[in-house]
């Protein structure tokens, strides 16, 4: 039990920017072999007493139908006494009992080894995912990446529990089991060998489909999981729209997909141990006949006792071959989720090309200059160039799809500009560390993310070292005390994933008082106030200016009051700049802003 607490004192094997990419290459199964075999490494002591003790195990076993043997060629000799039997079948019961608990121990120990390494893949994968950009998570179904966590893991984590040993130790019986073989006849055991080449032509022409078709069912498995995911996520959408059928129509055609796929995948799989006991069927016939002619004409050697260990032999012969050719069938369905693993392991971190500068404060001079920006083919903005200077509260307005939200991605540093540079205080934004810079930024966005937790714990997500006092004061800026407190638990009440059970009024006023907690240098406000009524928000209003008095402050809002505040006004139609100004020049302007907000008064006044 010791050495299996040891297992999950793990230490990640190190890859630098260089080796991940040589490793990119997940199509080569040798090359994920050996990435498996480097976690397994992690319990290097344990894996190669496993192996010593596999050889010791598999050469006694071998001993066993020597001893047969020998004791058939002593009773068809008439030389043989009773306790000549007793010794030897003592023998046979002492060989089989250490084999039995050598066996015992390499199962356990092999639990051990590839517990630790899938403990290991796990944590590296989770941490990676942390790492990568956001433009990874954008283009993925989140129940397909769920799926690279667990089922593949999972596959991986079965095959090493059982195939390794098997894998090994067949290898050893195999070649052992030659050896004893050609000592014994080299008349048979060519005869033997005979059926080794129809035997590999056979597997080979099965694992090479077999390996594909394995492939195909974990992709039919993620693609699965990511659409019940997304279906379950997207509940409410889909009964507001009365697709349930669609759903379960879509769904039933992706399981069909699946259940194809795994049709084939254990079809082909299955075909490998019905095509080995053929041939070894086949061998022992020839085999029993061969040596009963040699006897008959007393040439070779040959005894009875030289017969039996030899069909004997011959079972185990194509047995090793037999698990061989079967655990690679499993191994094959390991390397389909290893791949799909390593795929992801391989992908680029966000700051792993170039040493990064930390900051621990910043000032809040924000500059674009002639920044571009596609999240496809279309640039989502052209050419942007504009500045913010400290302590300034800037505004973007411009119909959907104008780069608003783009903009404050870049400045949050979710995205890199594909032309042109961010300056964040005269420094490129590319170049600062991104864990320290986020520290001094706070973000409230239009669709916010609260987790499974309490009120408090969601609160604190802003600040993780902040009092429960500090927590109150910032709920209390935001206006989200006053329901807080009314609610059965106040903050200590438990919410569902991503606010189950608040409304989205009051989820946003949550994750504005997260941001107020953190106390930022800049702050990033994307329609903070989009989902709260016009009382709450001119209180969440009172409250925000003095939150931005002496930060820099980006805002996409499109009711009047908070534009109008704005020190500077962008205004983007179809990702281009086309004017600048406050409020009452803009309005003096009478361009595309002054016609949008008079568009609006007269919405209002009619309604």
């Amino acid at each position: 039990m010791k050495k299996l607490s040891a297992a999950f004192r793990y230490k990640r094997p190190e890859y630098s920017a260089s080796s991940r990419k040589q490793k990119s290459n997940v199509d080569n199964p040798t090359e994920t072999l050996l990435r498996i075999w480097r976690y397994m490494l992690l319990e290097k002591r344990l894996l190669f007493s496993t192996f010593g003790m596999i050889v010791v195990s598999s050469l006694l076993a071998l001993i066993g139908p020597v001893i047969l043997g020998h004791i058939v060629d002593r009773f068809v000799s008439g030389d043989f006494t009773a306790g000549d039997l007793l010794r030897l079948l003592g023998w046979l019961v002492l060989i089989y009992t250490a084999v039995a608990v050598m066996t015992f121990l390499q199962g356990y120990w092999m639990i051990t080894i590839s517990q630790t390494a899938v403990y290991a893949i796990r944590k590296d994968l989770f941490r990676h995912l942390q790492q990568l950009k956001l433009a990874f998570f954008d283009k993925r179904q989140h129940g397909e990446l769920m799926s690279r966590m667990t089922n593949d893991v999972d596959n991986i984590s079965t095959t090493l529990n059982t195939s390794m040993v098997q894998i090994v130790s067949s290898i050893i019986t195999f070649i052992g089991i030659l050896a004893v073989m050609l000592m014994l006849s080299p008349i048979l055991t060519i005869i033997t060998l005979l059926v080794v080449p129809v035997m590999f032509i056979g597997i080979k022409w099965i694992t090479n489909r077999t390996r594909h078709a394995f492939r195909i069912q974990q992709q039919a498995v993620s693609s699965v999981n990511g659409f019940a995911e997304e279906s379950i996520s997207g509940q409410a959408v889909i009964k507001a729209y009365a697709q349930e059928s669609k759903v379960v129509g879509v769904f039933r055609d992706k399981t069909r997909q699946l259940q194809q796929a795994g049709f084939w995948a254990q079809t082909f799989s299955g075909f490998i141990p019905k095509w080995m006991n053929m041939l070894n069927n086949i061998s022992f016939a020839v085999i029993a006949g061969v040596g009963a002619l040699l006897i008959g004409f007393g040439g070779a050697g040959i005894t009875v006792g030289t017969i039996v260990i030899f069909l004997e032999y011959s079972r185990q012969f194509t047995r090793p071959l037999n698990d061989l050719a079967n655990q690679f069938n499993s191994l094959y369905s390991a390397l389909a989720g290893a791949e799909r693993v390593f795929g992801i392991l391989d992908e680029q971190e966000e700051h792993e090309n170039m040493a990064k500068q930390t900051v621990s404060q910043l000032q809040g001079d924000i500059h674009f200059a002639n920044v571009t920006f596609a999240y496809e083919e279309e640039p989502a903005l052209k050419d942007i160039s504009f500045s913010v200077r400290p302590g300034q509260t800037a505004a973007f307005v411009g119909p959907t799809g104008s780069g608003k939200t783009t903009i404050m991605n870049l400045i949050a540093g979710f995205y890199q500009p594909d032309d042109g540079q961010i300056m964040i205080d005269g420094k490129p934004l590319s170049e600062l560390d991104s864990d320290s810079y986020r520290n001094r930024i706070g973000v409230v966005l239009q669709q916010d993310f609260l987790f499974k937790g309490t009120i408090m714990e969601n609160i604190r997500y802003g600040r993780l070292d902040a009092t429960d006092e500090q927590v109150f004061e910032a709920a209390k800026a935001a206006n989200a005390h006053r329901f807080i407190t009314r609610l059965p638990d106040g903050y200590g009440t438990l919410i569902g994933q991503d606010g189950g059970g608040l409304s989205h009024g009051q989820r946003q006023l949550l994750s504005i008082a997260k941001a107020l907690l953190r106390d930022p240098d800049i702050l990033l406000l994307d329609e903070a106030t989009s989902s709260i009524d016009t009382i709450t928000e001119y209180r969440i209003q009172q409250a925000m200016q003095v939150l931005m008095k002496g930060r820099t402050s980006i805002v996409v809002a499109h009711r009047l009051n908070t534009i109008e505040q704005a020190d500077n006004i962008f205004v983007l139609q179809d990702g281009k700049l086309i004017e600048q100004g406050n409020h009452q020049e803009l309005m003096k302007q009478k361009g595309f802003y002054s016609a949008l907000q008079n568009e609006k008064k007269n919405h209002v006044s009619s309604s």
